[in-house]
């Protein structure tokens, strides 16, 4: 594979790495933009939206075709984005060559997430520490930290079975609501209210919402948009969840 092959991969390895890891649209097109020029790229033009992006580069007057990569909106990895971001600065620097930048492009795309157990209790500690933030008692921090521990084994179970977004926010809403009325019947916490807030903490989209937002100021109103409906849709199925199992519990109780 020649140099310029190489290049275009590099850059449009770089601009999905970050996309598919929750960068905002801005930051994805000038990380591209800074990697091409850094190599000798006359021209560039990158197109990018919340799941894709439109790549065609010109180098030395050779002119390359469009590139159009398909990036599924997917879980949150900033590590990766900050990664790729501190490549960009050493690319510009003059620290890499084109092989040996894509050699570090395929580290970062493999960093792992956290440990299955540590996510679990920083979910639990999340829900416990909302649910009191929020307006509840120690004790309904308590109970928030059990149900939000038994969230995110679901979550992680749901992956596993590649389960769609949308049943996976509803079954998860639903379950742990239904697990804090069963814990708060038994005598254990103050406020149910309280209790399924900071459970539920963990569905909640805060960083599509502040994806979609930045989006909006830079001028990326499509991205925004579609960050916008995805947040929106996650939060109509937490509400579902939630409101089905209280509505429920309401009648028979």
């Amino acid at each position: 594979m020649n140099e310029r092959e190489n290049l275009f991969r590099l850059v449009i390895k770089a601009g999905e790495i970050l996309l598919h890891n929750g960068a905002e649209i801005f930051r994805v097109e000038e990380t591209m933009t800074i990697i091409a020029k850094s190599f000798g790229v006359t021209e560039l033009d990158v197109f990018a939206i919340s799941n894709g992006i439109f790549m065609t580069m010109n180098y030395d007057g050779s002119h390359l075709s469009t590139q159009i990569k398909h990036i599924p909106i997917s879980s949150v990895h900033l590590g990766r984005v900050a990664a790729v971001n501190n490549l960009s600065r050493e690319i510009a620097a003059g620290k890499y060559t084109i092989e040996e930048a894509l050699e570090e492009l395929d580290k970062i795309s493999t960093l792992p997430y956290a440990s299955n157990s540590m996510r679990i209790l920083f979910a639990g500690a999340g829900s416990a520490s909302f649910g009191y933030l929020l307006g509840g008692s120690a004790a309904d921090s308590m109970v928030a930290f059990v149900t939000g521990l038994f969230l995110y084994m679901f979550l992680i179970a749901a992956d596993k079975m590649k389960i769609a977004k949308v049943l996976k926010n509803v079954f998860g809403s639903a379950g742990v609501t239904i697990l804090s009325i069963a814990l708060y019947s038994l005598g254990f916490g103050d406020s149910i209210d309280h209790i399924i807030i900071g459970a539920i903490i963990c569905l909640v989209p805060g960083v599509a919402i502040t994806t979609s937002v930045r989006d909006f100021f830079n001028g990326d109103y499509l991205a925004g948009t579609i960050h916008l409906v995805d947040a929106i849709l996650v939060a109509t199925c937490i509400s579902v969840g939630v409101g089905v199992v209280l509505k429920a519990w309401n009648i028979l109780f």
